[in-house]
C-alpha cells in the first residue's frame, strides 16, 4: 500500500469517527461520572474494532455478509444491548432523590474495566462497524497481498484514530466538569444521552426487523 493509500484510508476513519453514533454517547456518558472510566471505555472500543479487522482478515466477516440470518440477530443484540443501557441509565435517573441531587449530581461508579467492558461490547455489537471492515477494509487490501496482516494494519490505524477522537471526547466533558457536575446539567446530560442510546438501540432493532 502506499502513503496516499494509507492517507485515504484515514481520511475515512475520521469520517466515521466524528460521526456521532453509539460510542461517542457511551462514552460521553461514562465520562461524566469518571474521566478514567471514560478513557477506558474508549479503548475498549478500540480494540473491539481490532476485532472487527481481524474477522475480516481470516473471512469470518462473510459469513454474515452471506447469511442475512446471522446478520440480523446481530443487530438484534445490537439493539437490544444499546437499549438496555440507556434504560438502566434512565431508570438510575428517574430513581434519584431530590435531596441527593440538592448537593451532588447523582454519579454511578464506573471502574476502568466495567468502562472498558462497555466500550468494547458496544463496538463488537454494533453492525455498523461490521460492515464499514466488510465494505471498506477489502478495497484497500492488494491483490495477492497477505489479507490478514494488511486487514490488521488497516484495522490498527481505524482503532487509533477512532481512540484519540473517543478520548477527545472524555477529556473535553472532564475539563468541563465544574459545569457538568450542577445537579441540573448533570441530570438532563445523563437523561439525554441515556434517551440518544436508547433510540439508537430501538432505530438498530427496528431496522433488524424490517431487513
Amino acid at each position: 500500500m502506499t502513503a496516499v493509500t494509507l492517507l485515504a484510508f484515514a481520511g475515512l476513519c475520521l469520517l466515521l469517527s466524528v460521526t456521532p453514533g453509539p460510542d461517542t454517547f457511551l462514552v460521553l456518558r461514562i465520562s461524566l461520572q469518571s474521566a478514567v472510566a471514560g478513557l477506558a471505555a474508549a479503548l475498549g472500543s478500540a480494540m473491539a474494532s481490532l476485532v472487527w479487522a481481524g474477522l475480516v482478515g481470516v473471512g469470518l466477516a462473510a459469513v454474515l455478509e452471506d447469511s442475512a440470518e446471522v446478520f440480523r440477530w446481530l443487530k438484534v443484540a445490537g439493539g437490544l444491548y444499546l437499549l438496555y443501557l440507556g434504560i438502566s441509565s434512565l431508570i438510575r435517573a428517574r430513581r434519584t432523590t431530590p435531596s441527593a441531587t440538592a448537593g451532588h449530581a447523582p454519579r454511578r461508579s464506573y471502574s476502568r474495566m466495567t468502562g472498558f467492558g462497555a466500550g468494547a461490547f458496544s463496538t463488537l455489537l454494533n453492525p455498523k462497524v461490521g460492515l464499514f471492515y466488510l465494505a471498506v477494509v477489502p478495497q484497500f487490501i492488494p491483490h495477492g497481498g497477505n489479507t490478514l496482516d494488511t486487514a490488521m494494519v488497516l484495522g490498527a490505524i481505524e482503532s487509533i484514530i477512532g481512540f484519540l477522537y473517543l478520548a477527545a471526547v472524555s477529556i473535553a466533558a472532564a475539563k468541563a466538569m465544574a459545569w457538568l457536575q450542577r445537579p441540573r446539567v448533570s441530570s438532563w446530560l445523563e437523561r439525554g444521552s441515556s434517551g440518544i442510546i436508547a433510540a439508537l438501540g430501538l432505530g438498530v432493532l427496528a431496522s433488524s426487523t424490517s431487513s
